[in-house]
Parts: structure tokens; sequence; C-alpha cells
């Protein structure tokens, strides 16, 4: 019964999509013209599994040279050579940045996680209600 109210509901929603929308051509025959919210556990997960890896090989090999290139950049400069100062800026940028890239794929890892678990509190929730919603009716 309940799998019944929930494809009901789905109809009227999307009954009502239809009349209340706006600058739209309707419905395309195209790919996803009949799709539905779909957010597989599966693929967030490989996807937030790929950023976390990403962000990891970005950490380690970011790094790689760092050491080697300030030290370059210090024996320049205790030359006299304005290199030295040119590749101490190019040491601080490139950390800088490299930085900011590990830190986005940190980020969209976590927010992926995230993802995950608040879309298994929404169906949860969804599930709930329409399970409670049909069982009033019967006690009613």
């Amino acid at each position: 019964m309940a799998w019944e109210e929930w494809q009901r509901l789905k109809a009227a929603a999307a009954d009502r999509d239809a009349r209340t929308r706006l600058n739209s051509a309707g419905r395309s025959s195209g790919p996803g013209a009949d799709a539905d919210l779909a957010v597989h556990d599966d693929e967030l997960g490989q996807l937030g599994a790929i950023a976390a890896r990403l962000r990891d090989h970005l950490r380690r090999d970011a790094d790689h040279a760092r050491e080697a290139t300030f030290g370059a950049a210090v024996e320049l400069s205790n030359e006299g050579l304005r290199a030295g100062a040119a590749l101490t800026e190019l040491h601080d940028a490139w950390n800088t940045k490299s930085r900011t890239l590990v830190d986005a794929c940190g980020h969209i890892s976590n927010h992926l996680d995230f993802t995950r678990a608040q879309h298994k509190k929404d169906d949860d929730k969804v599930a709930t209600s329409v399970s409670v919603s049909v069982i009033n009716k019967y006690m009613k």
C-alpha cells in the first residue's frame, strides 16, 4: 500500500510541476526526460573516494620538490643572484596554490560523504512518513 501511495504522490507532484513552471518549453524527449531525483550511493562513494585519493596524491606529490627548491632559492640569494628571490616567490606561490587545490579536493570528498548521509536520512524520513500516513489512514 505504501508503494502505491508513493507513486500517486509522485504523479501529483509531476502534474503540479508541469502546471506551475515558467519560462519552459515543457518536458523534452531526450535523456532524463522522465528522470526522477536519483542519487546512487555507490556512485557518490566512488567519486568521494577518487577525490580523497587525489587529495592524498596531491599532498604528497606537490610537496616533492619543496625542500630542494627552497634550498636552491636560498643558495642563489646568498650568492647575490636575483634568481634566488624569484625562485623563492615561485616556491611560495606553488605552495599556496597546491595547498588550495589539496583543500578543495578534501572539501569535495567531505561534501560527497555528507551528501550520502543526508540522502540516506531523507530516504528514511520519506519511508517513515509514507508508512505513518498509511497507518493513520487505517486508524481513523
